[in-house]
């Protein structure tokens, strides 16, 4: 079986309460994310009061629902969960930072973890609320600005290859490509011999392009940020060589060299149309629905440049975090917590679909023994987020927009990159 089809999820005062002490929950005004301390750790015993929840998408439609489990075990707590839709959240979570009025805890986009830490709405991760160990490394990168966690990953997603076997076979391929290589040669061979108009589908630019051009910079070596997070390092013959790549299967021919209109990629991979493309979990239902049977279809991690490994693909999804301003630290923290526990996380698949952010929460069940999962899993482990700093959404921006341009062969990887540099130069990191 499959997730079920959802919605992609395509972005200080220091409180105490009686039975948490957390310390170095707060910051002066001056002070800029990252370079705190953890806070303190959570005690032992039941959560209590009102717990405030905002989530966005499917989430926030299900958690209330969810939560009940939660409260038969912390009887004397209550938990009201707000769903929010995603196209106003970060409005709306800007607003409640600036006013001090947020929630207790909120699902927050993992590209957007760097600018609330930074303007003083999140509570640093407690000490021993986790192990961060007992999450995929990608993930839990997200949570942390300036070498400071600020959250919890909630559910992940990463990006696979799709491509359909029928073609694949009558092109002469009975297994998915590992390599840069075999991957154009792969693409090359689904148009000349298995029929397909485009060998590999991928986004010529616009916005979030860069989700599917920086897998290929990471696997080819390159970083985006120094260490700390102070400076961009874009401009990096690794990052320029990737998306020389990357541009080249527009230059010849192997994927559409424009935006697909909702629905036509599906309906092009079901009629044979576009022979191969990369996209996340959600896409396994949306396939089926357009007419693609499971035995036409099979997904593959990332090839790496050299064939040597699987390469490092973008992993998103959302992390839960702790409001500074919260009423009840105490209660949203072991909520949290919860949340985190494998068992918890195996069950939320069930109900909703989402990939568990804990590798423990894969051992068993059908997120142990369903192939195409495995696959998600599998690449999960070689998966990276972009830099969490407050002023990625913008940089983000500018690489779309050059990645577009290089698309459509108006500039030379090397001049796309640099140019890139300078823009995120005079942005700047924000830490």
């Amino acid at each position: 079986m499959k997730p079920p089809r959802k919605a992609q999820t395509i972005t200080i005062a220091c409180l105490a309460a009686a039975s948490l002490a957390l310390t170095a929950c707060g910051r002066s005004d001056d002070q800029g994310a990252g370079g705190e301390d953890q806070s303190g750790a959570v005690d032992s015993g039941k959560a209590k009061g009102t717990i405030e929840v905002w989530a966005m998408g499917t989430e926030g439609e299900m958690l209330g629902d969810f939560v009940q489990d939660f409260e038969t075990d912390n009887p004397d707590a209550k938990v009201k969960v707000t769903a929010v839709p995603w196209e106003s959240a970060h409005d709306k979570l800007s607003t409640a930072i600036a006013a001090g009025e947020g929630p207790d805890v909120s699902l927050i986009g993992t590209t957007w973890m760097g600018e609330f830490a930074e303007a003083g709405g999140l509570m640093p991760t407690p000490e021993g609320l986790v192990d961060e160990g007992d999450f995929f490394p990608g993930a839990w990168g997200s949570t942390e600005v300036g070498g400071t966690s600020y959250g919890v990953p909630w559910y992940v997603e990463t990006r696979v290859l799709y491509y359909r076997t029928d073609l694949a076979k009558k092109a002469g391929w009975d297994q998915a490509p590992t390599s840069w290589d075999e991957l154009k040669q792969f693409a090359k061979d689904l148009q000349s011999k298995g029929g397909a108009k485009y060998g590999l589908n991928l986004q010529p630019g616009q916005t979030g392009s860069w989700q599917t051009m920086l897998p290929f910079a990471w696997s080819n070596g390159a970083s985006l940020t120094n260490e700390d997070g102070t400076e961009y390092t874009i401009d990096s013959p690794e990052m320029a060589e990737a998306l020389d790549y990357y541009t080249s299967y527009f230059d010849e021919g192997l994927s559409m060299d424009r935006t697909l209109d909702p629905g036509e990629l599906e309906s092009g991979f079901a009629d044979g149309t576009v022979g191969a493309f990369i996209s996340g979990p959600w896409h396994t239902g949306l396939v089926e629905d357009a007419g693609v049977s499971q035995d036409q279809y099979a997904l593959a991690p990332m090839p790496s440049p050299d064939g040597d490994g699987i390469g490092t693909s973008f992993v998103g999804g959302g992390d839960l975090a702790v409001f500074a301003d919260s009423d009840n630290p105490d209660g949203a923290w072991k909520l949290v917590q919860w949340l985190s526990e494998p068992e918890t996380q195996q069950a939320f698949y069930e109900a909703v679909g989402d990939l568990p952010s804990v590798q423990a929460a894969w051992d068993s069940g059908k997120l142990s023994t369903d192939p195409q999962l495995q696959v998600f899993g599998e690449q999960l482990d070689h998966a990276q987020a972009p830099p969490s700093v407050p002023t990625w959404e913008q940089v983000a921006g500018e690489i779309d927009s050059l990645v577009e341009q290089a698309s459509r062969g108006g500039m030379s990887g090397e001049d796309a990159v640099k140019e890139m540099q300078s823009k995120a130069q005079s942005i700047g990191t924000g830490l």
